[in-house]
């Protein structure tokens, strides 16, 4: 199955729930409620659906549109310039660190094994460090996701930066390009958990100076509008350069992704669309808006 497949597949219950025929072929008042419906049905919230529809009238008026087919290619260039990242990551780091955070029950740990096994699969050396270590779990789960995708694990301190400072360590002296730290689940108002998340960034930097740092927030997709408030609270308070959306195919809510984007600016860097390894996949806006409004 391909990327598009993928991803298409992956938002089969947002799609199915923004699926019906147009009553008209051409861009009506008909045809843009019908548009508003399906956005605010995909969750995509109100501010966002506003701009969107606004901003195709324009286009549609602009560009003496007059059939419904060349409205939506319209629909999808706004959404996929909506959605593309403004920047690329910055894997250039020797080593290139991860930080995965986010709240309990995002998925971060299973977010992390799948992580390695896409860089691995890229031909990258990879090495996890298990810096959860409030839950008793992670430490054991993290380790059968290393083992399936054939990478090492650090692990062992109970102080979470002291296992970063292991685990970059061990990189940097073993030549590794991509160190993935999993972290406990922890709340944007716990100011000493937030603190400990820049603690953790400052780690990084003593244990091996030419290191580059991506904090990227995991957040469960099925949370909706929910989501686009944790990304806030935590884009202030932990300097998330990315987001990482799991559970996308549990839910029909995947219009949460566009209003994310819109609102913070912070690019959705990968997609998860299943429970396999490679369910993990690089997040590509035009491929995203071709497959929320059919390709």
């Amino acid at each position: 199955m391909g990327l598009f497949e993928k991803i298409k597949a992956g938002l089969k219950k947002t799609i199915e729930g923004m699926a019906f025929a147009f009553s008209s072929d051409k861009p009506d008042d008909d045809f843009y409620d019908e548009i508003e419906e399906k956005l605010i049905l995909s969750d995509a919230g109100m501010d966002t659906t506003e701009y969107i529809l606004d901003e195709l009238k324009e286009r549609i008026k602009k560009n003496h549109i007059t059939e419904s087919d060349e409205a939506i290619g319209q629909l999808k260039e706004i959404c996929t310039e909506l959605l593309r990242a403004d920047s690329e990551p910055d894997y250039s780091g020797k080593p290139a660190v991860i930080l995965l955070i986010g709240v309990n029950g995002a998925g971060k740990t299973t977010t992390a094994g799948k992580l390695a096994n896409l860089f691995t699969r890229d031909g990258k050396k990879v090495t996890l460090a298990a810096a959860d270590t409030f839950r008793a779990a992670a430490e054991q789960q993290l380790e059968v996701w290393g083992e399936r995708s054939g990478v090492e694990v650090i692990k062992g301190a109970n102080d979470p930066s002291a296992v970063i400072y292991d685990a970059v360590s061990s990189a940097n002296a073993r030549g590794s390009d991509i160190v993935i730290c999993d972290t406990a689940g922890r709340l944007h108002n716990k100011k000493n958990l937030m603190d400990e998340l820049a603690k953790m960034s400052r780690t990084v930097k003593k244990a091996a100076p030419s290191a580059s740092v991506e904090t990227y927030l995991v957040i469960d997709a099925v949370t909706g509008q929910n989501a686009l408030n944790q990304a806030a609270s935590f884009a202030v308070g932990a300097g998330v350069s990315g987001i990482i959306l799991t559970k996308l195919d549990g839910t029909a809510k995947g219009g949460s992704v566009i209003a994310i984007k819109k609102k913070l600016g912070i690019p959705v860097r990968f997609i998860g669309v299943g429970e396999q390894i490679d369910d993990l996949i690089e997040f590509r806006a035009e491929d995203f808006a071709n497959a929320l409004f059919g390709d």
